[in-house]
């Protein structure tokens, strides 16, 4: 569990007293968070407890009912849209492209919030699409079509495209949804990758919490809207954690390989 008197992490962004609802319904509830910066944080938290609400919303995409995103002390939704787009990108959990549109020109897109005129591409444009191309190895594929890749490379493409924006800060829902296990192993190397290469801040919403606790560095476990617990993937996977969040009874493991805490659930918590 979070504690009061853990070191504090460096951080641009964070939420204060962030409330975010739908009509008359209230999803999340004075939601204080910091997001480390330079590392890799995972979300998790059961199917409706709000994850995917609260990153749409620090990234920009959602308009909370009260309280403030910050991103270096000011809050993302009273800065200009080009302003933010240069300092966070977004991934959403099933983005789509017009048929026939190239890896290329899918990248291209992501350079939207630096050109000055409608589709004029400059030098620098062109050599950050080629770094982009570059870093995430699509470059056998610069010009075949989106819906011509395998659910591996097109979700490469899409990250290719948040990279393209050149923003310290990256957001991701959920980025290994319907890939096989091959291509999602793909996809969270290359994240970590950006990490560690990069220094990019990630910040992803994730399903399976042994890729949580085995690709983050700083873990949230969130449950109807609220933060459980958070801190380093030993501190929130925890038997007492997944029982309370997901409902589960289960044994936690440490992976030979890396030292990091694995969930082997056995069995549904007995309910008070």
């Amino acid at each position: 569990m979070a504690t009061e008197d853990k070191p504090q992490l460096q951080s641009r962004l964070g939420t204060e007293q962030l409330n975010i609802g739908y009509a008359d319904t209230l999803i999340v509830n004075n939601l204080n968070l910091s997001i480390p910066a330079g590392k890799i944080t995972a979300l998790v938290g059961s199917n409706g407890s709000g994850k995917s609400t609260i990153l749409k919303t620090m990234a920009r995409l959602m308009k909370p009912s009260s309280g403030a995103v910050l991103l270096d002390g000011k809050s993302i939704h009273s800065q200009p849209t080009k302003d933010v787009a240069k300092q966070l990108a977004i991934l959403p959990q099933t983005p789509t492209a017009p048929d026939g549109l190239t890896v290329t020109e899918l990248i291209g897109f992501g350079r939207s919030p630096h050109q000055r005129g409608f589709g004029s591409i400059s030098t620098q444009d062109r050599e950050v699409i080629e770094w982009a191309i570059n870093v995430t190895g699509l470059g056998a594929f610069r010009d075949r079509a989106i819906d011509q890749l395998s659910g591996g490379q097109r979700q490469r493409a899409w990250i290719a495209m948040a990279l393209a924006q050149q923003t310290d800060i990256l957001f991701l829902d959920e980025p290994t949804t319907f890939l096989d296990m091959a291509h999602q192993l793909e996809v969270l190397q290359l994240l970590q990758k950006l990490n560690e290469e990069e220094g990019r801040t990630i910040v992803m919403v994730v399903h399976d919490l042994n890729h949580a606790t085995r690709y983050a560095q700083h873990m949230v476990a969130i449950k109807s809207g609220t933060v459980v617990a958070e801190g380093t993937p030993g501190e929130v996977m925890t038997r007492e954690v997944l029982r309370e969040v997901f409902a589960i009874e289960a044994d936690i493991l440490v992976d030979p390989r890396t030292g990091v805490p694995l969930c082997l659930p056995y069995e549904l918590a007995r309910r008070a």
